[in-house]
């Protein structure tokens, strides 16, 4: 975790902290922030657990967190400062623009999401939005999480049985490493392709991909 203090404290720069397992973003970001005015990066840190201290010790007037993350996730991470601090102000900046992506980022605290290949002038303009107290949601992605809100929410048994047909495993083989029945995995089964909108095993796992439900 690596730590930042400004020269001299003024209340009118925005302090923030980075979250991000890449070395070379994280670099690459705070050189563009502490470039503004009235901007600073007082520390950034390369997985959750360590967003979560970072947070807790500066208390950061802004936190951009990435998703996928070692150890603990951004989403974890989120969800543990906002259970702390109810007036944290996180932005979601990430690669992944996936409806379940954003949506978990969002139900979990964050008040903004950007996503990485955005251009610089939209970065600054969230983090001043997010600092503000306001939201910040692009068309694109407040469109994405639009489509989410509508569509059915898969189980928590669902989602263990998507993962392990992620894995190739077979009904019988997934009923064996979740002790249930076949026919119960079966009946799981119908429900993620119906809820997915899709017709078989392979185009659900497409789906779940691209939609951010399931990681390989």
């Amino acid at each position: 975790m690596t730590q930042f203090s400004p020269t001299t404290p003024d209340s009118s720069v925005i302090r923030i902290s980075i979250a991000d397992d890449h070395p070379f973003m994280r670099e690459g970001l705070a050189a563009v922030l502490d470039y503004q005015p009235d901007m600073t990066v007082i520390g950034q840190a390369c997985n959750g657990y360590e967003a979560v201290e970072l947070f807790r010790q500066h208390q950061p007037n802004v936190t951009l967190m990435d998703l996928r993350m070692p150890e603990l996730s951004g989403v974890e991470a989120i969800a543990t400062i906002c259970a702390e601090f109810a007036d944290a102000r996180i932005i979601v900046l990430t690669t992944y623009d996936g409806d379940e992506d954003i949506y978990r980022g969002l139900r979990a605290g964050a008040k903004g999401y950007v996503l990485k290949d955005a251009e610089p002038d939209e970065l600054l303009t969230a983090i001043r939005s997010v600092h503000k107290g306001q939201q910040y949601i692009p068309p694109a992605v407040g469109a994405k999480l639009a489509e989410r809100m509508r569509s059915q929410e898969l189980s928590d048994r669902e989602l263990e049985v998507l993962r392990l047909m992620a894995t190739g495993k077979s009904n019988l083989e997934i009923s064996t490493a979740l002790a249930i029945a076949e026919g119960t995995v079966k009946f799981h089964v119908k429900n993620i392709l119906s809820k997915l909108g899709v017709s078989d095993r392979t185009q659900a796992m497409i789906v779940a991909l691209k939609r951010g439900i399931i990681t390989l």
